[in-house]
Parts: C-alpha cells; structure tokens; sequence
C-alpha cells in the first residue's frame, strides 16, 4: 500500500512538474531579431568598452504572435568554445537549469510589432565578466514571467558573430613597471655588493 501510493505521488508530482515546470529554449520560436555593435571576432575589454544591442519582433510571424508579450531581458551568453571542461557554464535546454546567459544587459517593456520599432540599449561591460567568447540573447517574458520568445545575435549552433571580451586580470601597469624597477634594483644590489666583499678581501 505504502509502495503504491508512493508511486502514485510521484506520478503526481511528475504531472505538475510538467504542467508548471520550466519552460525549455526548445519549445521557444525564435520570434525576435536580435543584433549587436561587436563585429565578429572582435576582442572588447571589460569595465571599458560598450556594447549596443538592437532588437525588435520578427515580421516574419503573423502579426499578434508577440501579443502575450510584456517585457524583455537582454543577456550575454557564453559561446560553446568557452563552455568546454566548465560544468559552471554548462547549457541546459530546461532554463531554469541552463547556466549559458549568466550576465543580465537590461530589462525592459517590449514594444508591441504594431509599432514597428526596434529598441536598443547601449551597455558598458560589467568589470565581473570574464575573458571569453560571447554573444547576445534577448528573452521576451508573459505577464506571468514566463519566457515565450527569443531571439540572439548567433545561429542555433552559437557558432556565428561571437566576439571576445577580455576581462579584467587584476594587475595594472603600474604594478608590472614597479615590479621590473625592483627587480632591476635588485639584481645591481647583488653585483654592488659582490664587488664591496671582493673588494674588501683583496685589501
């Protein structure tokens, strides 16, 4: 008895999960055309350099396609080659488990496809971003929060326009200059004094 209504909850439990579970990238259309100011290939640098993103309804669908649509997030989603041996960073088609777009670039209400408008926002990289390959993803969310459109700036493979960032390491150029003064420094004392003891031994 107790084993059957063990199975029976989590039967139960496997039925909810698919009614309310998380949404997959899968079961998404790709109803927006997303670009973004990088080139292809290009090497940007974190906390200096900025990023423009463009993205607006594919006119493609039928119009009222995006009518659910309330609002939008732009992110900065890691490119499979800098995904290699990083479980931190792995994709997971269930979003509440992918770990790809892990840098939010903006929220913001969306703009209807009556408008015919694409919105833009233009983002300084965060300093926190690390050195990899990226690209641009923009989720369009329901007024229940849940994702049910996207669009991104590479193909379905992620292996088109990806650009570079270059995080911040840490040391500064000062600090290097510093180092290699003292390092100079160093190695004169050690000849200056090996000249002072052979000096004195003669003597």
């Amino acid at each position: 008895m107790a084993s059957r209504l063990f199975i029976a909850s989590l039967l139960l439990f496997c039925l909810m999960e698919n009614c309310y579970g998380a949404v997959h990238l899968s079961s998404l259309k790709q109803t927006l055309v997303v670009t973004a100011s990088p080139n292809p290939g290009q090497v940007l640098k974190a906390g200096e350099d900025e990023i423009t993103v463009n993205w607006g309804f594919n006119q493609s669908f039928p119009a009222g396609t995006d009518s659910a649509y309330t609002n939008v997030k732009v992110k900065l989603c890691y490119a499979p080659i800098s995904q290699i041996d990083r479980s931190w960073r792995k994709t997971n088609d269930d979003l509440t488990k992918d770990k790809t777009c892990q840098y939010s670039i903006v929220s913001k209400p969306y703009n209807p496809s009556t408008n015919n408008v694409k919105q833009s926002f233009d983002w300084i990289i965060g300093r926190d971003v690390p050195t990899a390959a990226y690209f641009v993803r923009v989720y369009a969310y329901n007024s229940a929060g849940d994702e049910v459109g996207y669009g991104q700036t590479s193909d379905a493979k992620k292996t088109t326009n990806l650009f570079e960032i270059q995080g911040i390491s840490g040391r500064h150029a000062s600090l290097d200059i510093a180092a290699a003064c003292f390092s100079a420094f160093s190695v004169v004392s050690l000849f200056g004094f090996f000249y002072i003891e052979k000096s004195k031994a003669k003597m």
